[in-house]
């Protein structure tokens, strides 16, 4: 018998022909879903304890960007950028028959988010940007760079924990081995071989390696086209990519927007510490009145 499962598994079609996946937990058809967007080399089990917090109350639909977790690979790799996934949530919001929902994007998700904002911000009930805004540091972008796209395997989970501790001891210096464990579960899966392997296509680094390919043009405007919608940014104390500075300025330009600040934590936090969960509440309660 496998694990029990309180989601279902969806699929969609891009248009350049990539079967691609989301988790849908069940919820109310007369509120908003919400829709979560994960980070670069992240997928849908990132977003497993919000979802199952808020299922029942909410609708919530986790996305798998192409070449993550159970979506399809690309044969282009330079489709592995910004607005070739936004093309692919507009895919699934037509597919679904989404006019309104909730996003809540974590570093690239959030980047999408807040150009789903700026195509057609009235579609959005409400927004989380976790640990991402329109200007992004390049310390922290240098750093990723460092990872993404190498090819690591590992004999046993345990092995697998202690590597992702070892690279992300700065981002949650309070975590231990089940913390770990729990993390490398979410970021590995077994391949054919009995190999404990990375869940994403390596060569999503190949876009992310040219300069400025990061986020693409000046997004400020994509912030401003926030305004009127409930705007929840959380931010890791610690973080090397949304500086204090800029998540002070994305406030001010956004009136009623919330900052979170998450703390002991680098980039990018959970959503599952105690002030991200308030927040979100807060966030939740006013799209709900």
């Amino acid at each position: 018998m496998g694990e029990r499962r309180n989601y279902s598994n969806g699929y969609w079609w891009s248009k350049d022909g990539l079967r691609l996946h989301y988790r849908d937990y069940a919820g109310p058809a007369d509120k908003p879903p919400l829709i979560c967007f994960p980070g670069l080399t992240r997928n849908a089990r990132d977003y497993e304890v919000l979802a199952e917090r808020l299922a029942g109350d909410w609708r919530v639909i986790c996305v798998e960007f192409r070449g993550r977790g159970e979506s399809g690979y690309a044969k282009d790799p330079m489709t592995y950028v910004p607005l070739v996934y936004l093309q692919d949530v507009e895919a699934l919001l037509a597919e679904l028959g989404i006019a309104k929902f909730v996003a809540v994007g974590t570093s690239l998700g959030g980047i999408v988010t807040m150009l789903l904002a700026a195509t057609d911000g009235g579609r959005l009930a409400g927004v989380v940007l976790n640990d991402v805004g329109p200007e992004l540091d390049p310390a922290g972008l240098a750093r990723i760079r460092t990872y993404v796209g190498k090819s690591v395997w590992h004999p046993t989970w345990m092995h697998a924990a202690r590597s992702v501790a070892e690279s992300n001891g700065d981002v949650y210096p309070d975590y231990g081995i089940e913390d770990w464990l729990r993390m490398a579960k979410h970021l590995y899966r077994v391949n054919s071989s009995g190999r404990i392997v990375l869940d994403y296509d390596m060569k999503i680094a190949e876009p992310f390696r040219v300069p400025g390919n990061e986020a693409g043009p000046d997004m400020w405007p994509t912030i401003d086209a926030l305004g009127g919608h409930p705007l929840l940014v959380v931010r890791g104390e610690r973080s090397d990519i949304l500086s204090a500075a800029t998540a002070e300025k994305m406030i001010a330009r956004v009136p009623g927007a919330e900052l979170v600040t998450v703390p002991g934590v680098g980039h990018a936090p959970t959503l599952d510490e105690p002030e991200a969960v308030a927040g979100i509440a807060r966030l939740l309660a006013k799209v709900a009145s």
